[in-house]
C-alpha cells in the first residue's frame, strides 16, 4: 500500500530525495515530516491538504462556508487550545458534529470534541493553517467586539485591585483572566484595533469616565463608564505600559506591545494628570502595516513624476510639512522604499521609529541618554551614508547639520510642522539658516493633509452648482455642473459618510525663479504666488480635483485646507 509520502511523489509535489532529506532533518529537529516540509516552504500546503484528504478519505475545504461557521461553538474553547491543536468545531446541529482540523490523526481532538458537546464527531473535514487560524481570530475578535459592558463588569464590585498586577500580555483574544478590568481594558484595545482606530483617549470627567476612538481624523465617543472605573481602568494601562502606578502627579510615557489575532500593534501611551484624575492617550501603530509606494500614495500624475525624480538626485533636502498625523512619516517611508537598493547605504533618526523598513539602518533619539536628532546625525554622517531621514527638523543645530550634509553630498529627507510648502523655507531661515545655504540645498517640498474617503457603498451623488463649489478658488469654475459626491452614512462606515483616509499635496520645486525669492529673504507669501506660476498645485487644488475624481467631498477639503 502507497504511504502517503509516495503518493506526494507520484503526484509531483516532491521528490525522492527532498523526503529523505525531510526525514533526516525531522529526526534531528524531533519534528514531524509534514512539519519539516512545510516549514521549509518546500511543499504548498494548499496542494498537500488536498492530496492528504483525497489519501485518508476525508474531504477538503480550501475555504469554509458561511452556513458551516458557529463562532459561539469556537469560543466554548480556548484560543491557546485551539491553536496548539489547530482545529475547531464547525457546527453542531441535530445529533451532527462537523470539526475542522489540519491533521487527520488528531484523534484527541475529536475525542475532547466528541466529550464536550457529548455528541459522536460524524464529519472531520481538513483546513490549511491558515483557514483554522482565520475562523479563531474571527471567531474570538467578534466576541470581543460584541462584548457587553454589563457582562464584562459583572462583579465588579467584589473586585480585588491586587488582580491587576498580571502584566503577562500575550495575544489579547487568549486572555482568559477572570478580573473585569483586565477584560474591560482588553474589550477597548480589541475593538480600537478592528475599527482602526489611530488613538484612543480615555477622560476622566466629574461624574463619569468616556473613551473616545480617533477614526481616519475625527473623535467619536465609543464608551462612558461610572467615574469609579477610572483608577482601575488607568492602574491596568500603567501596569500594562510598566509605568508607575502610585505616580499619579505627574505625566508619565510609556509603550505597550501587544498581540491581536497574530497581528502585532504597538501602543504608545501617554498619561497626563487633570483636575478629575489621570487622562490616558494611547497612540496605535500596527507593525504588520504595508509601507506603500510611492504610486499608491494618491499623487497626482505630474506630481508623481516630479518628485520621484527629485528623490534619486544625488544630494540635496527634501522636506514634507504638515501638522501632526498629516501622513509625512508614510510619504517618508514610501520615498525611502522607492529608492532602497543594495548600492545605496539609507540611514535614519527618528523620534520613534514607526515601523521596521527591511534594509535600512534606523536609529531612534533617546534624550535620557543625550542621542538628540543632531548628535545622531553627527554620527550618522560618519557611516558612509548616501541617504539620510531625520525624523524632524526642530532646532537650528539640526537643520543646520542637515544642510551641510546635503552639500557634502548626501541626499536628506526630513520634515516640519509649517501650514504650507512655503511656509517652510520662512521658517528655516527664522531658525537662523543663511538663504544662500538654503536656496543652494533645498530641492522640494511637499505639503499634505489627511482627508477622509468617502464610504464607496453610500456615497450620494450631486451636480456641483456654483454655491456648492464657491470655496474652491479657482477651480470652481470648472467643477460647475458636473457631478461630485457627498458624505451621507451606513453601517459599513459607522454611519460617518467616510471610510479610510487620503492625503492631499502641494509640492513646490525649488526652481531657479524661487531660489532668488529665497536668497532675496522673501515672505511666503511672495514665495507661494512665484511657485504658484512655476506650476505648483495648492492643497486646495488638489483637494478639488480629488472631489472630482469622487474620493472625497468639498466640506472635508475645506475642514482641512482652510489655511
Amino acid at each position: 500500500m502507497l504511504t502517503l509520502e509516495q503518493t506526494l511523489v507520484n503526484n509531483g509535489l516532491l521528490t525522492v530525495e527532498s523526503i529523505e532529506q525531510a526525514q533526516n532533518s525531522a529526526a534531528e529537529e524531533g519534528k514531524t515530516i509534514e512539519e519539516v516540509l512545510l516549514a521549509g516552504n518546500m511543499l504548498d500546503e494548499l496542494s498537500f491538504r488536498q492530496v492528504q484528504a483525497a489519501f485518508y478519505g476525508m474531504d477538503f475545504l480550501e475555504e469554509v462556508p458561511e452556513e458551516l461557521i458557529d463562532t459561539e461553538l469556537i469560543c466554548q474553547f480556548s484560543i491557546s487550545y485551539l491553536k496548539k491543536h489547530l482545529a475547531v468545531p464547525l457546527k453542531e446541529e441535530d445529533g451532527e458534529l462537523i470539526v475542522g482540523m489540519t491533521s487527520p490523526s488528531a484523534h484527541t481532538v475529536m475525542n475532547d470534541f466528541s466529550i464536550f458537546f457529548d455528541e459522536p464527531v460524524t464529519q472531520a473535514v481538513l483546513l490549511t493553517e491558515n483557514t483554522v487560524t482565520m475562523l479563531i481570530d474571527r471567531a474570538f475578535g467578534d466576541s470581543q467586539e460584541d462584548a457587553d459592558v454589563t457582562d464584562v463588569l459583572e462583579g465588579v464590585e467584589d473586585f480585588n485591585f491586587d488582580d491587576l498586577d498580571d502584566d503577562k500580555i500575550n495575544d489579547l483574544l487568549d486572555d482568559s483572566s477572570d478580573a473585569p478590568f483586565i477584560k474591560l481594558v482588553n474589550m477597548v484595545l480589541t475593538q480600537a484595533v478592528r475599527a482602526g482606530a489611530s488613538d484612543v483617549h480615555i477622560e476622566p470627567f466629574k461624574d463619569n469616565l468616556r473613551v473616545r476612538f480617533r477614526l481616519d481624523g475625527v473623535l467619536y465617543n465609543k464608551h462612558t463608564f461610572t467615574k469609579k472605573f477610572h483608577a482601575a481602568i488607568v492602574s491596568r494601562i500603567k501596569v500594562m505600559a510598566k509605568l508607575n502606578i502610585a505616580e499619579k502627579r505627574l505625566p508619565q510615557d510609556g509603550r505597550i506591545a501587544l498581540t491581536l489575532g497574530g497581528r502585532q500593534v504597538d501602543l504608545r501611551v501617554s498619561t497626563l494628570p487633570t483636575s478629575y484624575g489621570e487622562r490616558v492617550v494611547m497612540r496605535l501603530l500596527e507593525k504588520s502595516s504595508r509601507i506603500l509606494s510611492m504610486k499608491e500614495l494618491g499623487l497626482q500624475d505630474d506630481d508623481l513624476e516630479m518628485l520621484a525624480k527629485m528623490t534619486r538626485i544625488p544630494h540635496g533636502i527634501i522636506l514634507v510639512t504638515g501638522p501632526t498625523g498629516s501622513g509625512k512619516t508614510t510619504s517618508l517611508y514610501a520615498a525611502l522604499s522607492d529608492i532602497n537598493s543594495p548600492d545605496k547605504n539609507i540611514m535614519t533618526i527618528e523620534d520613534p521609529v514607526e515601523y521596521q523598513l527591511e534594509g535600512i539602518g534606523q536609529i531612534q533619539v533617546n534624550s535620557k541618554t543625550g542621542l538628540t536628532f543632531a548628535e545622531g546625525l553627527r554620527s550618522i554622517v560618519r557611516q558612509d551614508p548616501d541617504v539620510i531621514l531625520i525624523g524632524e527638523i526642530r532646532d537650528k543645530e539640526t537643520a543646520e547639520i542637515a544642510i551641510q550634509s546635503a552639500l557634502t553630498g548626501h541626499l536628506v529627507f526630513s520634515t516640519l510642522h509649517t501650514n504650507d510648502a512655503p511656509s517652510a523655507v520662512t521658517r528655516l531661515i527664522d531658525m537662523g539658516v543663511e538663504p544662500f545655504l538654503l536656496a543652494s540645498v533645498l530641492r522640494i517640498v511637499v505639503a499634505q493633509r489627511l482627508v477622509r474617503v468617502l464610504c464607496p457603498n453610500c456615497r450620494r451623488e450631486v451636480i456641483a452648482t456654483p454655491d456648492s463649489v464657491a470655496e474652491c478658488g479657482t477651480m470652481a469654475d470648472h467643477m460647475v455642473g458636473k457631478p461630485i459626491y457627498q458624505a451621507d452614512g451606513c453601517p459599513e462606515c459607522m454611519d460617518t459618510g467616510y471610510r479610510g483616509r487620503q492625503a492631499v499635496y502641494e509640492i513646490m520645486q525649488v526652481t531657479d525663479p524661487v531660489k532668488r525669492q529665497i536668497m532675496a529673504n522673501a515672505d511666503s507669501g511672495e514665495i507661494r504666488r512665484q511657485a504658484v506660476v512655476e506650476g505648483m498645485r495648492t492643497l486646495r487644488s488638489d483637494g478639488c480635483a480629488k472631489v472630482l475624481q469622487g474620493l472625497t467631498s468639498v466640506t472635508e477639503i475645506m475642514r482641512v485646507s482652510n489655511l
